[in-house]
């Protein structure tokens, strides 16, 4: 009987380590409920920043933009930190470019992105340009 109570009691100081050992590696997990409008607003904002990458893997945009100064690896790092806003806001200025023709334009608008975030400290690509929170 002194056995018996003895093994029950080790065996319940055993079980009691383990179910505290396990408690403190598990993750405690939350899920919540996304809306279609939100999910379909990151995909959106997904397709718009691959549709820009594509642009930028083009060479003669690369050779605009390397003739304009600005590193090619920095702007694809920008492109992957602009805002859904600020993406849709690309997009809709290509699309209202002629196919094929004024691609130049969008340069000029990439870099006068690249300059605000330049300016109001986002960024550092441009070394010439000083940020108004310095």
């Amino acid at each position: 009987m002194v056995f018996k109570n003895q093994a029950r009691r080790v065996l319940s100081i055993w079980l009691s380590a383990a179910i505290i050992w396990l408690g403190l590696f598990s993750s405690v997990s939350q899920a919540g409920m996304i809306s279609t409008s939100e999910m379909q607003s990151q995909q959106q904002a997904s397709m718009d920043r691959q549709q820009i990458l594509t642009l930028l893997d083009r060479a003669e945009v690369q050779q605009q933009l390397i003739d304009m100064g600005v590193d090619i690896d920095a702007a694809k790092d920008r492109v992957g930190q602009l805002t859904a806003s600020e993406l849709s806001q690309l997009n809709a200025q290509m699309g209202e470019l002629p196919a094929g023709g004024n691609i130049l334009g969008l340069l000029v608008l990439i870099f006068l992105v690249f300059v605000i975030t330049d300016v109001i400290g986002a960024t550092d690509i441009f070394p010439f340009i000083k940020s108004v929170n310095n």
